[in-house]
């Protein structure tokens, strides 16, 4: 395992380049709005708009918010969002699509088409309407967005668990008596755990998009509470007079983006060539 780790951050430059720089994100949202003697909501009256400065180090807002403090705390809350939102996507991906590989037959065409109904469903506006008639609660946000993307996930697994269901151990745990959950636990999902880890790395910038796209439409996260969609829409409104207040928060959202997708493309591939190897 140490090995195979070795190899897949040798594989290529671009690797290491994606894993420091999210490194760098992760760390600036955790430890960005201590390093900075500014509070998130404290006004500067001095420097209202203000460009970046060793005062400001990326500049201020409309009202004299300091907003790289403002940016690291809505990399909390977009990481957050994507954190809570993947996790409920797996929670119902995977169990959903490794029982229907291993049931097979008319069960397996059952669970595969109410996904394939679900597909048919516009997700962003579902999460949006619910979004209006429930109002702008984050941890809604956070359920729906997850909600909507398990989707992916269960049919990866499904077919992952369909190529081993007539494996020998497979087998050799039916003849023993053994039953379909402890299968599924002990036996399917460990051996799909690959392809989930390219989804879950491929899955994370698509919930930080839609986040933001939603925060962007204005019916995300709300005030006091901010994340890049906000930023990057507020930033949108002052694209002329202020330029930093777009540019810093869309750069941060963009190299994380970058930055996980190079990773799940990369591992996809290094994936690739261990089992054509094996």
């Amino acid at each position: 395992m140490k090995r195979s780790s070795e190899q897949f951050f040798k594989s290529s430059p671009l690797v290491i380049v994606a894993a420091a720089l999210l490194l760098l994100m992760i760390t600036g949202a955790v430890l960005g709005p201590v390093l900075s003697p500014w509070d998130g909501e404290a006004m500067d009256f001095e420097a209202l708009e203000a460009p970046p400065s060793l005062s400001h180090w990326f500049g201020t807002d409309l009202v004299g918010r300091d907003l790289f403090v403002r940016t690291m705390q809505g990399a909390r809350v977009s990481f957050l969002v994507a954190f809570i939102a993947v996790t409920v996507s797996l929670a119902i991906g995977i169990p959903w699509g490794a029982a229907a590989g291993l049931a097979g037959g008319r069960v397996d065409q059952l669970m595969m088409r109410i996904v394939d109904g679900l597909y048919c469903l516009p997700g962003i506006l579902i999460v949006i309407l619910l979004v209006v008639l429930f109002g702008r609660n984050p941890y809604l946000l956070f359920a729906a967005l997850g909600a909507i993307s398990w989707l992916t996930i269960a049919r990866i697994v499904r077919g992952q668990t369909l190529r081993l269901r007539n494996a020998p151990f497979i087998e050799a745990a039916r003849a023993m008596g053994l039953s379909t959950p402890y299968i599924l636990r002990k036996h399917v999902i460990p051996n799909v755990i690959g392809p989930v880890i390219v989804y879950t790395t491929l899955a994370i910038p698509a919930v930080i998009l839609a986040e933001s796209f939603i925060s962007f439409l204005g019916l995300g996260i709300a005030e006091p509470q901010t994340s890049w969609g906000v930023l990057v829409s507020d930033g949108t409104a002052a694209m002329e007079s202020s330029p930093w207040m777009l540019l810093f928060p869309a750069l941060c959202l963009g190299i994380t983006v970058w930055s996980f997708n190079t990773l799940g493309d990369r591992l996809r591939d290094h994936l690739d060539r261990r089992e054509h190897i094996n």
